[in-house]
């Protein structure tokens, strides 16, 4: 059915879930129209002292008109502009000018498009990364002390899904937490890389700005390093074309795409291990897993950080292409693109990283089916510490290895065939070839006995290298997160 004409109900037009349904006020705001071109004003605020202090005539009245008018757009008189020249810089110069008429002539002043656009696109890039690096710690003290918590609780661990030697509950964790501290200093350092474009002109030969101080080339090196230091910048690419190299947005998605890759194999582990009964994400009094099967709980938090991360890990491909097909100094056909891609990788990460802080803070642990499963697999996992105590006891270890081949095979059968639990142990109690260890058997089943080092490494672990990392971010740890829609 179409919408009614002229229909203004926002619920008539489509709206991403990104921003009306999953990601946080601070991030919307990140890439809204409104810090967008509100940053647009104050990089041309920073261009004019910066021309100012360098002996261009800007009057000390054009800058502070320029000043009280930072946050002061008129957006529809913008909108109008734009239609009429096609043109969205040249737009909000006109009404930045409007509002500034003392400083109009000034505004712009020996700039291009990308001055304004590009530089603000940095900006939002490294405040980005700003918002979801607290996040990230977050998620990461959670799953520290739900590790520390479980460091000692045995559970049987999996390689090809199969069952293999025990491992920790904690332990287990502790390789999630890894992937999470790699992608901390991933998104810190992608952080920290991120230049200014600065001040370069139409092709980044900063030849506009060599005229206007009529050839002095320390005037121009120090208009561009005054604007990106007041940008907030250590430094700036010393070389450009008319935009930064597309290649600085594969940098800042690839890290964001490992990031969606670290999510999902943690949210689907936890999947599997709700399958199994053995821990689940949070589920609430009233909430319901199935319309037609009222008894589910389904994970329904990690399928969404999973269906997301998806998302998040193939938006990598855009700059990938971008960057391969910027012609020369630039070519317009990444900005339509990038206005679409950036911003969802951001909101993206930002959706999973705050419903994975939602899942860490309210993991149940069920720990009687963790030792029930144990107790089905840990028999013949134990074989070889039978065969160690019945040689030491002086049994001949090929004639032991025999019985228990026989006798474990009979057990698997009784597992398999029958669905039986696995009765190894009454067998080996049954047999009198094992009375010299009978007595050492609940010692030998211990769970414990089987799980190495993982409570040590979860200890060591956590002490020299997760607790460290997240001292810069211990002012924001915050309260517990609730889940979005």
């Amino acid at each position: 059915m179409a919408a009614p004409a002229g229909e203004e109900d926002a619920m008539a037009r489509y709206r991403s879930p990104l921003v009306s349904r999953y990601a946080s006020a601070e991030m919307g705001y990140n890439f809204s129209e409104r810090k967008k071109f509100g940053t647009w004003r104050r990089l041309w605020l920073y261009l004019a002292q910066a021309e100012k202090s360098l002996g261009l005539p800007i009057t000390d009245e054009q800058i502070r008109e320029m000043e009280a008018n930072l946050d002061n757009i008129d957006f529809k008189m913008a909108a109008e502009e734009e239609k009429k020249l096609r043109h969205d810089v040249m737009a909000h110069v006109h009404t930045f000018a409007h509002c500034c008429p003392k400083a109009a002539a000034i505004i712009h002043l020996g700039a291009t498009s990308c001055y304004v656009g590009d530089n603000t696109d940095l900006i939002v890039l490294r405040d980005g990364l700003n918002l979801l690096l607290p996040k990230l710690a977050r998620v990461i003290s959670r799953l520290a002390d739900f590790a520390e918590k479980y460091a000692d609780m045995p559970a049987l661990g999996f390689t090809h899904y199969q069952p293999a030697q025990l491992t920790t509950v904690g332990k287990r964790c502790c390789l999630w937490i890894q992937d999470l501290c790699m992608d901390l200093q991933n998104l810190e350092r992608a952080r920290d890389d991120l230049r200014f474009r600065g001040v370069k002109g139409t092709t980044g030969t900063q030849a506009s700005f060599l005229q206007l101080f009529e050839g002095d080339h320390s005037k121009v090196e120090e208009l561009d390093r005054l604007v990106t230091a007041k940008a907030g910048f250590k430094r700036a690419y010393m070389v450009t074309g008319q935009t930064y190299s597309r290649k600085v947005d594969i940098g800042v998605l690839s890290v964001l795409a490992s990031l969606g890759a670290s999510i999902h194999k943690i949210c689907t582990d936890i999947r599997l291990l709700a399958n199994l009964k053995e821990i689940e994400e949070p589920f609430e009094k009233d909430q319901i897993g199935s319309s037609a099967m009222p008894y589910k709980r389904n994970p329904m938090r990690s399928e969404r950080c999973c269906s997301l991360a998806r998302h998040l890990m193939t938006l990598v491909m855009d700059p990938l292409q971008t960057a391969s097909v910027q012609w020369f100094e630039r070519t317009l056909d990444d900005s339509a693109n990038r206005r679409v891609c950036l911003a969802e990788a951001f909101l993206t990460a930002d959706i999973i990283l705050s419903t994975l802080q939602n899942i860490s803070e309210g993991l149940v642990v069920y720990p009687k089916v963790i030792e029930r499963r144990i107790r089905q697999e840990l028999p013949f996992m134990a074989t070889e510490n039978i065969i160690m105590a019945m040689v030491k006891a002086g049994g001949n270890r090929q004639d032991c290895h025999e019985k228990i081949r026989v006798l474990s095979q009979q057990a698997a059968a009784v597992v398999k065939q029958e669905g039986g639990d696995n009765d190894f142990i009454d067998r080996v109690r049954a047999d009198p070839y094992f009375s010299p260890i009978h007595k050492q058997l609940e010692s030998l089943l211990d769970p414990s006995s089987f799980t190495g080092r993982a409570p040590q490494q979860v200890a060591k672990f956590l002490k020299e290298e997760v607790r460290p990392a997240l001292i810069p971010y211990q002012s924001s740890m915050g309260g517990k997160i609730e889940l979005a829609l």
